[in-house]
């Protein structure tokens, strides 16, 4: 594979002769005055990370359960040396995403079986001498069959760089990293569930779902990414993805630590014994970093106590030599930033902010008086804009969309018919178009579809479990109590006007309008598009999806002269894909209940529509489809609601697979 390359023995180098000490970077402890210490080793912990807790055994509870069967492991977490439970016995499903996942590792294991100088014929030769101990693999390499094993895999020292992909390798890995995060999703709302359920025993410990889904994925070999170390960026992850936990970055092989900052090659697994950093994560909390966005001074780690202060001087040794090593070699490093945000899951994010190269190290007095390593990095020119600025951009557009003159054709044109301001933004050329159209904030539906008598649940202080609505749900709720969507449906009832449960009902989502600042934007790409101005937690609620409900006579009478109109029933499947477990548990079974006819009425959206009428046309979308009726019981009729596939940051542009479009534009003519 030309895109691959992987590491030189450090021995053969010139420069890997060179003892640390004699780096023109690295002064001596003893030029501070002070007196030489040994400090205490530990990783650098990034604050407002909640630490790993070790999670015991509750005996006599219930656990996660799908279709009857449950599926909590035993869970072992330590927050010293991060351990995950053996492999329960459940065979891991052979399906798309994790054959996928073995082929890619399978390829990456062979290509780098044999050590280099065996391949090279001992030789090594055309070395770059940007990337330092990186020469390329040669061309020919045989792939041997592949195997599958259900253990979990340790990580391999081979350190790697993929480049050069082609545009059908880069929606590969995209798609891979994508179901990879649907599949972490759902098992970690599924815990939130479980959570739930558990808060009113006894002695009740809060449920990591971070972890159990971590935990679960590793234990069927899903983790990505284990059979190699990638230096620069990872195949399938953009600049700007962000993520709320950091066992997620591990999953997918961002970053491979639970708690440290530094992420490096262990100099135990070099072969010459020197460590090499890979990726770091700045929070901007510690006293002696200075961020810059495009220059960062990053302190090392070590010489700290317990209540993260510094207290003795820092060495040259693990992580700190591995961020040494990696300048020495011009190796570059992935950053992560974790930022602060009021309204995610932990009140923090973690966004890729692309690739650094080390181009300083130097050893300092810090301002607590001791000495530390400090490395200045550098962000690699040509990437595209770093995700932490867009959040900045994105909150100070909330706060004032007209603080810089922006150009906002409307800040609303649902002419406050929405409870949420729905913004006009056209930065490209003149047009307006969404202004010519009457904002519909919900589906007008013909008459006979509603019905005077009804049924509903009794429930007074909101729904509980076995009441009526959850019943018609197939026995459990589609929502959890913070409204995100548990699994995907054929159609999901809410509590509706026959209900006698009050409007905080935890099964009144969608009926409540959206939450999130949606806008209208002019796009290059796809004519016009939309945007949210928040971020968007993966698997909640985005908006309906609205228009004049025509019949099939009517719809036949308004398209005699050219059809215009969106079908409900070509709309892709995607509600299937969340809450899909079929490659974790073996005996999971697709949701089939609730069930609804097909559906065979139309969608006029040429006079009055909404905002999701401009969502685009994705094969690999954002936003999926989920039908819902609460204001009335007519199956032929449901609500076409639109929720979150995954975390979707500000300013990115929403999708769903409209299932046939329109083959000029690749979206729908009507909505161009």
């Amino acid at each position: 594979m030309d895109s691959l390359s992987h590491v030189q023995d450090l021995n053969l180098l010139p420069e890997a002769r060179a003892t640390p000490s004699s780096s023109s970077g690295v002064i001596a402890a003893e030029a501070t005055g002070k007196e030489s210490l040994t400090p205490m080793l530990v990783p650098k912990l990034e604050p407002l990370d909640e630490p790993l807790a070790t999670l015991p055994e509750e005996p006599n509870v219930s656990t996660p359960s799908l279709n009857g069967v449950s599926y909590f492991p035993n869970a072992a977490f330590s927050s010293g040396d991060f351990t995950f439970p053996e492999a329960s016995g459940v065979s891991p499903e052979e399906g798309d995403l994790y054959s996928e996942f073995c082929r890619i590792s399978e390829l990456f294991r062979t290509a780098f079986a044999k050590r280099m100088e065996e391949q090279l014929g001992g030789e090594v030769t055309g070395l770059d001498p940007e990337t330092g101990a990186i020469v390329p693999v040669p061309e020919q390499t045989q792939i041997a069959p592949l195997v599958v094993s259900p253990r979990p895999k340790l990580r391999k020292k081979e350190l790697v760089r993929v480049t050069d992909l082609k545009i059908e390798d880069q929606r590969h890995f995209r798609d891979v990293i994508r179901r990879t995060r649907l599949i972490y999703d759902s098992l970690r709302v599924l815990a939130t569930v479980e959570d739930e359920k558990r808060s009113e025993l006894a002695n009740h410990r809060r449920l990591r779902g971070d972890l159990f889904a971590a935990s679960m994925m590793r234990d069927r070999g899903m983790w990505l990414n284990r059979d190699q170390r990638i230096v620069g960026s990872i195949p399938g992850i953009e600049v700007g993805d962000l993520f709320f936990f950091r066992m997620e970055m591990m999953v997918l092989g961002l970053h491979g630590q639970p708690q440290a900052g530094i992420d490096y090659l262990p100099a135990s697994q070099s072969t010459n014994g020197q460590p090499i950093a890979t990726s770091v994560i700045v929070s901007g909390g510690y006293e002696d970093d200075e961020d810059g966005g495009e220059e960062i001074i990053y302190t090392g780690h070590g010489g700290q106590d317990k209540h993260s202060r510094q207290c003795e001087h820092q060495k040259l040794e693990g992580g700190n030599l591995a961020m040494e090593r990696s300048m020495t070699y011009g190796i570059e490093v992935r950053v992560i930033r974790g930022i602060k945000y009021q309204g995610s899951l932990t009140n923090k994010v973690y966004v890729y902010d692309g690739l650094y190269r080390i181009i300083d190290c130097w050893f300092d007095v810090g301002k607590s008086g001791f000495g530390v390593f400090k490395y200045k990095l550098m962000r690699i020119e040509g990437q595209p804009e770093m995700g932490s600025m867009i959040l900045r951009r994105a909150a100070a557009l909330r706060r004032n969309p007209y603080a810089d003159k922006l150009p906002y054709v409307s800040l609303d044109i649902s002419i406050k018919r929405e409870s949420v301001a729905v913004g006009l933004f056209n930065d490209i050329d003149s047009a307006y178009d969404p202004l010519r159209f009457e904002y519909l904030p919900r589906t007008t539906f013909p008459p006979f579809v509603f019905s005077k008598n009804g049924t509903g649940c009794e429930c007074i202080s909101g729904c509980t479990e076995g009441c009526l609505c959850a019943m018609k749900n197939g026995g459990e709720f589609a929502y959890n109590q913070s409204g995100i969507l548990v699994r995907g449906k054929p159609v999901i009832f809410e509590c509706g006007p026959f209900c006698s449960c009050p409007p905080e009902c935890r099964n009144r989502v969608t009926q409540k309008g959206f939450k999130h600042k949606l806008e209208v934007f002019r796009s290059r790409l796809t004519g016009w598009g939309v945007r949210s101005l928040n971020l968007i937690h993966a698997g909640s609620f985005i908006c309906e999806y609205t228009g004049v409900v025509l019949t099939t006579e009517q719809a036949k009478i308004l398209t005699m002269n050219g059809d215009t109109l969106i079908y409900p029933n070509r709309f892709s499947d995607r509600w299937a894909e969340w809450g899909d477990l079929s490659q974790v548990f073996s005996d999971f079974v697709r949701p089939s209940f609730p069930s609804i006819p097909p559906l065979d009425f139309a969608l006029d959206v040429s006079r009055m529509r909404n905002v999701a009428c401009y969502v685009s046309h994705s094969s690999m979308p954002n936003v999926l489809v989920q039908f819902v009726l609460y204001d009335h019981n007519n199956l032929m009729f449901p609500h076409i609601m639109l929720f979150a596939m995954e975390n979707i940051p500000p300013m990115r542009e929403l999708s769903l697979d409209y299932g046939v479009i329109d083959d000029c534009t690749a979206k729908l003519a009507i909505c161009n």
